[in-house]
């Protein structure tokens, strides 16, 4: 089984409170977008409960045997007689970049194995085990534009399309930990509901859509801001981190060949 796992943007983010557990309660829009990594999930005969892992492409950001696809499969096994899997993924999406990579790799994973071996989960829960790996896995098995709110596990489906854009991304080279970016940040109010964002025209979005994160993370990565303001010279219509992480997405009304030369050592990726 060949799966394509796919990253998000978050449209809007905005951090509302600190939580008496440690955690933050925040307000967003997931938005799936078609930069994928590569996952193949092959059974081993014979051989229940063990999942081989092996990568490719870019580096994973984590110790062998702690990444997010491995920990899918190890949630799975306790409530189910696995049988062994030999796993392959090749990272496309760059980590710390606020794409959801990871987390969509997890989300994945689940659902291959559910496929594969008929397990019979239904998608509500798909999402409890996949809110059990992180904030945002939840949203890759439902993979369509949300209104996500608490810690990003709790989601509603939204009437909201960038259809009529062309979406462009860009990621300097330093990456950004989730940690690091809390670290820096101040809990307020949402600026505006982001339930009713597909009320609201893109030209409108500048100064009102906004990204918490950016008060702590451009600090950190200084780059970020001008790659903003390139991407609006390019023509983009509404730029903005993000996620935590250190990619910028751009809005443009058509596709613009020259991102890559605009940005030769940034990971840059745009629609087709």
């Amino acid at each position: 089984m060949i799966l394509f796992p796919n990253a998000k943007i978050n449209v809007g983010l905005f951090v509302t409170r600190r939580r008496p557990d440690g955690f933050h309660d925040l307000e967003t829009v997931f938005y799936p977008v078609d930069l994928c990594d590569v996952l193949e999930i092959v059974p081993l005969d014979g051989r229940p409960n063990v999942c081989e892992f092996e990568s490719s492409g870019l580096a994973l950001d984590c110790l062998p045997g702690e990444n997010l696809v491995e920990k899918a499969y190890a949630l799975l096994a306790k409530d189910y007689e696995l049988p062994g899997v030999h796993v392959h993924l090749h990272k496309v999406i760059p980590n710390g970049a606020g794409l959801g990579g990871g987390s969509a790799d997890a989300a994945f994973m689940l659902m291959g194995l559910n496929e594969l071996f008929a397990l019979g989960l239904e998608m509500e829960m798909m999402e409890r085990y996949a809110a059990m790996l992180g904030s945002d896995c939840a949203f890759f098995v439902r993979n369509r534009p949300v209104f996500a709110y608490g810690k990003g596990e709790l989601m509603e489906n939204i009437d909201f399309s960038l259809n009529t854009y062309k979406i462009a991304l860009v990621k300097p080279q330093k990456s950004v930990s989730t940690a690091a970016a809390y670290r820096g940040i101040t809990p307020r109010e949402a600026a505006i509901n982001l339930r009713q964002l597909e009320c609201l025209p893109v030209q409108e979005w500048e100064g009102r859509v906004k990204n918490d994160f950016e008060e702590s993370v451009i600090p950190l990565v200084p780059e970020i801001e001008k790659i903003k303001q390139k991407l609006r010279e390019m023509g983009a219509v509404y730029v903005s981190m993000t996620g935590s992480g250190s990619a910028v997405f751009g809005l443009f009304e058509r596709k613009v060949e020259s991102l890559a030369e605009a940005f030769p050592e940034y990971f840059t990726w745009m629609e087709e």
